[in-house]
């Protein structure tokens, strides 16, 4: 996010593809000079990128054997063109991999298991449920690099002014809305129509788009219809802001949150850098942070997200051995701490919470909401399925079709995706 959640299915850029080593032959692997192993590196350009550079420069300058090629790839095009790339032997040997890729590229033997090797040599000092998720059919196939989740990110001079607490149920939230509205003058929420910051409406009624456990379509059952029914009543009412359905909607609801025109978003942790450039957050302890908000199920839930570090199965025994040593050095607890420091973004081993890192208001907040995160699970077409979503939930919200029309058509679309899945 930082962008749209679900990746943009685009054509490949056979220029980018190109840059790849795994099968280059001017890659630097002969014995007369340094392996150059290639990463595409999906984080934001501005904003992070700089920060994994320098430690890439670091990282040269302690293994003289090795050269690293970095390669900013944008995130709504990363997937389809590692995809693209590595069916033609022309993938990077290493991917910065955002975590619901994994099943589906580990199935496709794309990616290389790193259990027992340099990568995964600290695997018990991570936590062990973005472990979890970085495994599919019981084998490894990433390195935890950061991880992340939603939360009920708020202006907390907004919701003094207005006397309002943060909401522990989506009810709560309307009634502070309203009263921030009257009491400020500025709106009170405003809510995204994309399918992955509509999750949390799902898990607060138990359910999700499908069981995978079961082989269950459930994105059109009762309980599904309540949380997406929940989900639409926050763009209508007092304090609550109307959907916006435009292309810039994200940008238009992060601008407003960053400079005081609302008092509370969800949102994830990879814009808390853009948060402390806003004028109401000067002051990085204005930033609020709660879990979100429950629903009827009563308990709350989010998405389990963040980024991996995978290794490309098709690279050379040479590659992979740089590979598997740069990995082993960028998700190192020093590195990750490095990259928290700098980046504001959440590491995913307990010896990287430093005082120093923990002194980040930002992180600090986010990391008492990380115990709400719901994992996904390890469906190869998992991630593919908010497409769907995306498609009918930005019409349902602007009043063009019916919330059952719309995902009965996503439950059509979802099916087609998982054909082996009952409805």
């Amino acid at each position: 996010m930082r962008r749209g959640i679900a990746a943009t299915a685009l054509v490949a850029s056979l220029a980018l593809a190109a840059t790849a080593c795994g099968g280059d032959d001017d890659s630097g692997s002969d014995s007369s000079g340094p392996v150059t192993i290639t990463w595409w590196d999906t984080s934001n350009a501005t904003n992070e990128a700089p920060t994994y550079q320098a430690l890439i420069k670091e990282f040269e300058a302690a293994n003289k054997d090795v050269k690293v090629k970095y390669v900013n790839v944008q995130f709504d095009q990363a997937q389809n063109k590692f995809d693209t790339a590595a069916g033609s032997k022309g993938a990077p040997d290493v991917l910065r991999s955002e975590v619901g890729w994994t099943p589906a590229f580990a199935k496709k033997g794309y990616f290389l298991p790193l259990d027992g090797t340099e990568a995964l040599a600290d695997k018990d000092k991570f936590k062990s449920n973005l472990i979890e998720q970085a495994q599919y059919e019981g084998k490894t196939y990433g390195v935890p690099l950061v991880t992340d989740t939603l939360a009920l990110v708020y202006n907390k001079q907004l919701f003094a002014k207005a006397g309002v607490q943060p909401p522990k149920t989506w009810d709560e939230l309307k009634t502070a809305a309203a009263t921030v509205k009257a009491k400020t003058g500025v709106d009170g929420y405003w809510g995204s129509t994309q399918a992955y910051y509509a999750q949390s409406f799902l898990y607060g009624e138990g359910t999700d788009t499908v069981d995978a456990g079961a082989k269950k379509i459930t994105v059109n059952s009762a309980a599904a219809k309540k949380g997406y029914g929940t989900w639409l009543s926050l763009f209508s009412g007092k304090g609550l802001h109307k959907a916006d359905t435009t292309a810039d909607a994200y940008a238009h609801i992060q601008d407003a949150f960053v400079n005081g025109k609302v008092a509370a978003i969800i949102q994830g942790p990879w814009e808390i850098t853009n948060f402390y450039k806003g004028s109401a957050f000067a002051d990085k302890n204005n930033l609020g942070i709660a879990t979100v908000p429950a629903g009827s199920a009563g308990k709350a839930g989010a998405p389990t997200g963040g980024h991996n570090l995978s290794v490309y199965a098709g690279s050379d025994s040479a590659h992979q051995k740089a590979a598997l040593k740069f990995v082993n050095f960028m998700t190192s607890a020093k590195s990750q701490s490095a990259i928290a420091l700098k980046n504001s973004t959440l590491p995913t081993r307990d010896d990287a919470y430093t005082d120093q890192v923990k002194a980040d208001p930002g992180i600090a907040g986010y990391g008492t909401v990380l115990s709400a995160a719901q994992p996904r699970p390890a469906l190869p077409e998992y991630s593919s399925l908010w497409g769907p979503l995306d498609t009918e939930l930005p019409k349902i919200a602007g009043g063009k079709e019916s919330l059952d029309k719309g995902l009965s058509n996503a439950e059509v679309a979802i099916a087609k995706l998982v054909p082996d899945f009952s409805k």
